[in-house]
């Protein structure tokens, strides 16, 4: 690839300074995948297939020749959530890319964070041949790691073929897992059989109750907590990312026992299964010293995965609707509106049983 530009006072002066002989003419040879390497690495079908290479190596020249990125268009006085093609549409889209906070599903594209931004955009281009440039490059890099994991499983899950990617970060590679990489900077291709992903090690530790300051604007019925909850953190790579309390059972009821009270995974680390981590870890604390522990939760995620889980065992209000529960509240934590929203979505009832 060949370019002339006009010399002029700048562009000598520039030139002059750094000894850079330059006489107006550029060449650029972007890098190519081999015939032998197109045929017999990457093949006529994949899941994922990623360019990466640093900034300026041929990237974007590259992944045109698998397509055409398409560019998303977001109409302003319309929520996110209403450019999907129905609500089951919007929820598994938005939910696969770890965008799962429903506030901000409610908001115009404009008024959504670069990194929600991001996520919005990623859930509306997933699909058969899709090719995506700059993956991630706008996000901080412990939310790279946690949209790419989502990313991979969403694609696994829906079976979709020949997406790429382009990216300039290295180190969202193990997390993607792609069928296949192009490096542009040593013009070689590895396939996913050398990749091996990182564990998720998640610590969870005993915290005060105003550590719930952090995650109260990210839970989706209420912002408050009762001040006696017992409460835990959970970090990843030594950033907070996740928040439980529990509360215990009133007396007269059952004997030694404590109920789940509120859970939150801060929108950047979910999609990652660290909620259901935390989840598990705060009910073997609870074991671990004598005492039962029960959770109920209409987040569909959480509840299939106890449903499925030997840790866990379904109580007699397990899979019951919440009409009668939030229609007679007597407590003021939730408008009527919001008692009423909420009356007919299943509600998950168990008991942590451990391994």
């Amino acid at each position: 690839m060949k370019s002339k530009v006009k010399l002029d006072d700048i562009t000598r002066e520039i030139s002059r300074s750094f000894d850079y002989e330059f006489d107006g003419q550029t060449e650029f040879t972007p890098p190519t995948i081999s015939a032998i390497d197109r045929t017999s690495v990457i093949g006529e079908e994949w899941s994922i297939g990623l360019i990466v290479g640093p900034s300026g190596s041929g990237k974007s020249t590259m992944l045109k020749e698998f397509g055409n990125e398409e560019q998303i268009q977001w109409e302003g006085g319309k929520a996110v959530c209403s450019h999907f093609k129905d609500t089951e549409d919007a929820q598994e889209r938005l939910c696969a890319v770890g965008f799962n906070t429903i506030p901000a599903w409610m908001r115009p594209f404009h008024l959504l964070s670069n990194g929600e931004q991001f996520r919005a955009n990623l859930a509306r281009r997933l699909q058969d041949n899709a090719v995506i440039d700059e993956f991630t490059s706008v996000v901080d890099r412990n939310v790279a790691k946690s949209c790419s994991l989502a990313t991979r499983r969403y694609i696994d899950q829906k079976g979709l073929k020949n997406i790429t990617f382009a990216t300039c970060h290295y180190d969202i590679v193990e997390w993607l897992q792609p069928d296949w990489v192009f490096d542009t900077a040593t013009g070689s291709v590895t396939t996913r059989g050398s990749l091996q992903r990182p564990e998720i090690s998640v610590e969870v530790i005993p915290c005060n109750v105003k550590a719930w300051e952090l995650f109260r604007n990210h839970h989706y019925l209420s912002g408050d907590i009762n001040k006696g909850s017992r409460c835990f953190l959970a970090v990843w790579n030594d950033v907070p990312v996740g928040f439980g309390a529990v509360i215990a059972l009133p007396s007269g009821t059952l004997k030694n026992a404590w109920r789940g009270h509120r859970t939150v995974i801060l929108p950047d680390f979910q999609g990652m299964g660290i909620g259901v981590r935390l989840s598990d870890c705060i009910g073997e604390i609870m074991m671990s010293e004598g005492k039962r522990y029960f959770s109920k939760t209409a987040h569909p995620r959480l509840g299939e995965y106890r449903q499925s889980s030997l840790k866990w065992r379904g109580t007699s209000h397990n899979l019951s609707d919440r009409k009668d529960y939030m229609t007679n509240r007597s407590d003021t934590k939730y408008s009527n509106a919001l008692k009423t929203k909420h009356k007919d979505r299943l509600c998950y009832a168990h008991e942590y049983i451990g391994s």
